[in-house]
């Protein structure tokens, strides 16, 4: 077992090469604007994979996704190049969902506006169910009463 810290620092190299690679450009044209977020390697530094984002709509996040699967050989050979390790990882890269998540919480904290909204304009108008005092207290004793004792 590879300790954790040198898990990492292969981890962010491999990150480094593939959005290098990427920069200068891979000849299919399936491939849109992406963004490599992350990258996890495992604890025995056999397997890395690599979390990306895609720029556009879902057809076009389809055909990177499958253009970097076919192109997972030339990214492993970059990789094994440019990495000092007796072995090179195998790649899979997997699409992020940071922007689905954003998306999620964006609605959910416009829903929650709009109920506080609701919640507030229902309570300008309400009124006591009771008395406005609905505590208890003591009674007045009225000096023209004769004391019993």
């Amino acid at each position: 077992m590879v300790d954790a810290q040198r898990a990492s620092k292969m981890a962010d190299r491999i990150q480094q090469i593939v959005a290098r690679r990427l920069e200068r450009g891979i000849k299919d044209p399936r491939i849109g604007f992406v963004t490599i977020t992350d990258v996890k390697v495992t604890g025995d530094l056999q397997h890395a994979s690599i979390f990306y984002t895609v720029y556009g709509n879902d057809e076009e996040r389809a055909d990177t996704a499958a253009a970097l699967k076919s192109a997972t050989g030339m990214f492993r050979t970059e990789v094994g190049k440019n990495i000092t390790a007796r072995l090179t990882p195998s790649l899979e890269f997997i699409p992020d969902g940071i922007p689905e998540n954003a998306a999620a919480i964006d609605a959910l904290l416009i829903e929650a506006r709009e109920r506080d909204a609701a919640a507030q304009s229902l309570a300008s108008s309400a009124k006591y169910a009771g008395d406005e005092d609905p505590y208890v207290k003591p009674r007045e004793i009225a000096d023209d009463e004769p004391d019993e004792r």
